[in-house]
């Protein structure tokens, strides 16, 4: 019983906690000098598009000046803020690929999408079932940044195929 009652009352707290968090806007947009910076170190690196997992980081390593020092709540709002900009960048690159495919590549690009998604969300959130402590929060949110600066690249790849470019 006192398992059942401390783990409802966790609930409960962190329930509220997510409650009390400002709501996050689906239009979030990436500060446009963020943008501006990922989008130049993209142009930047020549050759094959995997090059461009050099500029993960771009935003989120210049931000966090001394993560010793820092409170974990400044980490991973440096962390965020890149993650808007690659998010961006998947938003663009998934509508632009999806405008030059068949239906039924459209159909299994969404498939694979939501299956990326899912990776995702259990990868990164295995940090904090690694860890189990708050020390996970900032590793999550690098993680995040991280998977989705990838994944944006990934498709940024076949939509400039697609494309032509």
């Amino acid at each position: 019983m006192g398992y059942a009652v401390r783990r409802s009352g966790v609930a409960s707290v962190v329930f509220c906690l997510l409650a009390a968090l400002p709501a996050k806007a689906e239009d979030d947009k990436p500060d446009p000098r963020d943008a501006a910076a990922l989008q130049e170190c993209i142009k930047a690196k020549t050759g094959r598009s995997w090059a461009w997992e050099n500029c993960i980081g771009t935003v989120s390593e210049p931000c966090i000046k001394d993560e010793m020092a820092m409170p974990p709540s400044e980490i991973m709002a440096c962390y965020e803020r890149e993650r808007l900009v690659w998010d961006s960048i998947l938003n663009d690159s998934f509508r632009r690929l999806r405008a030059k495919l068949e239906d039924k590549q459209v159909r299994k690009m969404r498939e694979m999408q939501r299956a990326w998604i899912a990776s995702r969300d259990k990868s990164c959130g295995f940090i904090y079932d690694y860890f189990e402590g708050s020390m996970a929060n900032t590793m999550i949110a690098a993680c995040q940044s991280r998977e989705t600066g990838r994944r944006a690249l990934f498709l940024r790849g076949f939509a400039d195929d697609a494309e032509g470019k």
